[in-house]
């Protein structure tokens, strides 16, 4: 796993992900950002910040229907307006403040997250990664892909086998944990595309 880690760091180079000016940003980000492209997120971000709304003491304070339109690019906007209002209804109990909530154990972060309704693993991972600073490793559509075509998981496996992969055979490090998943990111959209991928000048095509 580490081979291919620097196969495709040397032939993408820094991918400097998740794009945010905040810790905060990074997490409204990483809930909008489900089941869209990021393209639609940047726009419901623009439209947050263009009204300087983009902090958790505006969120809070904003009435959901509001919300609700500012970040209909995202889509969905119903129902992630709702989640990120479960969102901060999670930083409000835990002292209101990022860094009261980041302050907590990893695994016992991880579960708040998950307790919170419209949040699943990639999300909760996403935000302890890109956000919280944590080695935890995010697994998303375009890991599934990539290591399923390259033999190296079954059709059938689970989000945690896959993260496990990870976990168990590379270093414990924030950073390429980060580097890694923007990686097969980058390689999923260029390459290892879901209906027709181009296999020839694969970084990975020795694999």
């Amino acid at each position: 796993m580490l081979d291919i880690y620097y196969i495709l760091f040397d032939r993408f180079g820094p991918q400097h992900w998740w794009p945010g000016d905040s810790p905060f940003e990074v997490m409204v980000g990483a809930l909008l950002t489900q089941n869209t492209n990021w393209s639609n997120v940047s726009r419901a971000i623009f439209n947050l910040k263009k009204e300087n709304l983009l902090s958790f003491d505006a969120l809070e304070a904003l009435p959901v229907e509001v919300l609700a339109e500012l970040i209909r690019p995202s889509g969905y906007y119903n129902m992630k307006a709702a989640r990120l209002k479960n969102l901060l209804a999670l930083i409000r109990e835990n002292g209101g403040t990022l860094e009261s909530l980041f302050n907590k154990d990893t695994a016992e972060l991880r579960e708040r997250f998950l307790a919170v309704n419209g949040i699943g693993p990639e999300t909760a991972d996403s935000i302890l990664l890109y956000a919280a600073e944590k080695p935890v490793f995010v697994v998303d559509a375009y890991t599934h892909r990539i290591l399923v075509r390259h033999g190296l998981i079954s059709e059938e496996a689970t989000y945690y086998e896959i993260q496990d992969l990870f976990t168990d055979t590379l270093p414990k490090d924030v950073s390429i944990y980060n580097e890694y998943h923007a990686l097969l990111v980058r390689l999923g959209k260029e390459f290892c595309k879901k209906s027709k991928p181009r296999c020839e000048g694969c970084p990975l095509e020795g694999y």
